[in-house]
């Protein structure tokens, strides 16, 4: 399409500022971006649309323009909605460049003129996928009527007969069309998004191909059209966020026409991921408020207040507040430069999810916040009996990275680094702070090993670090509550005295006869007392090192 069309669409509110003599181009593709310097994703034709976030002064619009201009693009749209007018040097700048621009009203979105634009120019350039974004309203909408991008790519298998899967960064499937049947194996979609992730921080324009045994599959980067994703100034930021199109077939042997159909089908898919992104805000307040009232020292009632709040949000039905874990990861890049933070958080929220769950709305029970270098993710937990087995439950460590480390390391190339910590279950407000505590030293056990993807849980704080003087006393006591609790709880309802059970048979070193005549029990007595100690803590009492870490909690106690 030519932008002379773009400017007589009256839905588009588009107003020419500059370039009446250029409106003859034509329109290749559409690209949403506030990076100061865009060029390593522009490959000529596209009308650029910004928001303007990158401009901080005037003497920043002439290196902009003449880059857009290097880049072959078709024209420029500048949204009023943050700046109000666009500036006067933009306008000048684009008149030396010889570079059309236009002034977007700030009651259009720019994802109303992306779709206008990929609709015309897929239909203008080849009919076999017109159909997929001629529905793109239909396709995008929830509900029975819609489906999302199971529905694009449906349309590509039908119209196109290529099969095709939606990859988040690690690897887990959000999508696949029906001519695709079954997801991908999960080694293969592990090994493509490791080289989506790697080519990306290389630099590499896609579609990227990849050979896996005998079968090429062609990867494009499905980036956020989102202007929040887009003023990212460094790749890094974003690349291990970025979902990826999946397509079994060879693009290098694709003509140029298709090549810009599935570009214009990514960045459809993109509408998907930027409603995913939107409704991750209430559960990134949720735990930013909870985050808050923990780290400020608020009243335990006032957390629990709050935490009845969130547990309806994140665990719909659930009818009782959940026991809760706390995670916290740590990003880290050479040279700095990078706020952490966020990257951390995006990141919590993708591999904090059972890998083979597939879907876009993956986070929906997971609240993750962020301050400063760190993300810290409230989980919860289905509220177990407090006569469990003792078995473990909730998150552990070493299973969290397992399906996601390899494409992670990819993606952190030889530059980054990601630790994590996991806490124990914590089954009250008064817990959440030895347990944000406990996970933050866990991630520092993690950072103290090598990898670029590590992490630790609350069980390697064997009870011999305790003893260090630099672990913090909220770590001590989330220790010593977790031995003890169970056993307290236990005596509070059944009058048993497992506590001073415990306490009395670690004084008669083990010895069951010594320790039944203090007690005065018969030994049969004792050993079902002790029995179901071992069983509420899942801690064996005929193990030194068990011995020891009952011993130094009821002393810490």
């Amino acid at each position: 399409m030519r932008l002379r069309a773009l400017l007589d669409t009256d839905a588009l509110g588009l107003r020419l500022l500059g370039g009446e003599d250029e409106l003859d181009r034509t329109v290749r593709g559409v690209m949403t971006t506030d990076l100061k310097d865009p060029s390593r994703y522009l490959s000529g034709g596209e009308l650029v649309l910004t928001g303007l976030a990158w401009r901080h002064d005037a003497a920043d619009s002439e290196p902009f323009v003449r880059i857009l201009a290097a880049a072959g693009v078709a024209a420029l749209a500048a949204g009023e909605a943050e700046l109000g007018d666009v500036p006067e040097d933009l306008v000048l700048a684009c008149v030396r460049h010889r570079l059309p621009l236009f002034a977007v009203h700030e009651s259009v979105a720019f994802a109303t003129i992306t779709e206008h634009v990929v609709r015309q120019v897929s239909g203008e350039r080849a009919g076999d996928l017109a159909a997929v974004v001629d529905r793109h309203r239909r396709m995008m909408t929830s509900g029975p009527a819609g489906g999302g991008p199971d529905v694009v790519l449906d349309l590509l298998g039908t119209d196109l007969d290529l099969r095709a899967w939606v990859l988040s960064p690690t690897g887990r499937p959000i999508a696949g069309s029906k001519l695709a049947g079954a997801a991908l194996p999960a080694d293969v979609s592990a090994k493509l998004a490791a080289e989506h992730l790697a080519a990306a921080r290389t630099g590499r324009r896609g579609p990227h191909r990849v050979l896996v045994g005998t079968t090429t599959y062609s990867l494009f980067p499905i980036r956020s059209s989102g202007r929040s994703a887009a003023a990212s100034r460094d790749v890094r930021e974003t690349v291990l966020s970025d979902w990826l199109l999946t397509v079994e077939a060879d693009a290098g042997d694709w003509p140029a026409e298709r090549l810009d159909l599935l570009q214009g089908v990514t960045q459809l898919i993109a509408v998907e991921r930027d409603r995913r992104d939107a409704a991750r805000t209430v559960r990134r307040r949720l735990a930013q408020e909870v985050l808050e009232l923990v780290q400020t020292g608020a009243a335990p009632a006032e957390i629990a207040a709050r935490l009845r709040v969130a547990a309806p949000v994140l665990l719909p039905g659930l009818g009782a507040a959940p026991h809760w874990q706390v995670v916290v990861a740590r990003v880290e890049w050479d040279g700095g430069g990078i706020e952490g933070g966020p990257v951390a958080q995006s990141l919590l929220e993708e591999i904090l999810v059972d890998p083979l769950t597939s879907g876009p709305e993956h986070s929906d029970r997971i609240a993750v916040a962020h301050t400063g270098e760190e993300a810290i993710a409230l989980v919860p937990l289905p509220a177990v009996s407090a006569e469990h087995d003792g078995s473990e439950a909730g998150i552990l460590a070493d299973a969290l990275l397992e399906a996601v480390r390899d494409p992670l390391t990819a993606g952190l190339n030889d530059d980054g680094r990601l630790t994590l910590g996991v806490s124990a279950a914590v089954h009250s407000a008064e817990g959440l702070r030895g347990a944000l505590e406990e996970a933050r030293h866990a991630r520092r056990v993690a950072a103290a090993r090598p990898g670029r993807v590590c992490a630790a849980g609350h069980q390697e704080l064997a009870s011999h670090v305790l003893l260090l003087p630099f672990v913090p006393d909220d770590v001590r006591r989330a220790f010593t509550a977790r031995l003890l609790d169970p056993l307290r709880d236990y005596d509070r309802r059944h009058r048993a005295e497992l506590i001073p059970t415990l306490e009395a048979f670690l004084d008669c070193d083990g010895s069951w006869t010594r320790c039944a005549t203090r007690l005065h029990l018969h030994v049969n007595t004792l050993r079902y007392r002790v029995g179901r100690i071992e069983q509420l803590t899942g801690r064996d009492l005929s193990r030194l090192e068990d011995k020891l870490d009952f011993f130094l909690a009821l002393r810490m106690s």
